[in-house]
């Protein structure tokens, strides 16, 4: 098992970081939060977890042990993947996910792309006992009147231009404006990247 991985990012993508690994450009599957902490040409260590599958070796990314432990923690359940437990942490950070289930939050779970009432359901059954309880005393970190440059940075550090930055936080001010308490630059970074993507 490949524990985390150390090196230069060399590239990075909407869902990927090729982090340089003596010589190796090793690929990572992040979520947009994480990702959005990266900046091609600098040192980065990310928490990893290996998938093997007959068909594939796929390498996920996060930002510390908690996300990976969590998202190993969120496949134990019946029906959850890699993909829809890498999906829960770009909505929720671990604490965050570990509070909904505490509470029986079904709306926090139904949030996350793929998950439907029975399904948030089913799974704060399984988790209940799994995740235990929540470390911090606050919720997923606060995003203020800096959430529109934390966005731009995040996406001029993926390689998008000035340009294509400006017009991603401006399409996306809206869903941020609407949001209930503070905005999260990580939804934020995952519907800015959608709209890009629907430009080109």
């Amino acid at each position: 098992m490949i524990a985390f991985v150390s090196g230069t990012v060399a590239a990075l993508a909407p869902d990927t970081a090729v982090v340089e690994v003596g010589g190796v450009g090793i690929a990572v599957r992040c979520t947009p939060d994480t990702l959005s902490a990266l900046r091609v040409g600098r040192a980065a260590r990310l928490a990893t977890s290996l998938v093997v599958r007959e068909d594939s070796l796929t390498l996920y990314g996060f930002a510390d042990d908690d996300e990976r432990q969590t998202f190993e923690l969120l496949q134990t359940a019946s029906g959850v993947g890699p993909r829809l437990a890498q999906a829960v942490l770009a909505v929720h950070r671990p604490d965050a996910l570990r509070r909904a289930v505490a509470t029986a939050d079904e709306k926090a779970l139904t949030a996350v792309p793929g998950i439907g009432r029975k399904g948030a359901q089913k799974l704060l059954l399984e988790l209940k006992d799994r995740l235990g309880a929540p470390v911090g005393t606050a919720t997923a970190a606060p995003v203020t009147a800096g959430w529109r440059d934390q966005l731009h940075a995040a996406l001029i550090g993926l390689g998008y231009a000035t340009r294509e930055a400006d017009e991603a936080v401006a399409a996306v001010t809206p869903q941020a404006e609407a949001a209930e308490g503070t905005p999260q630059v990580g939804a934020l970074l995952k519907a800015a990247l959608q709209t890009l993507n629907r430009a080109r």
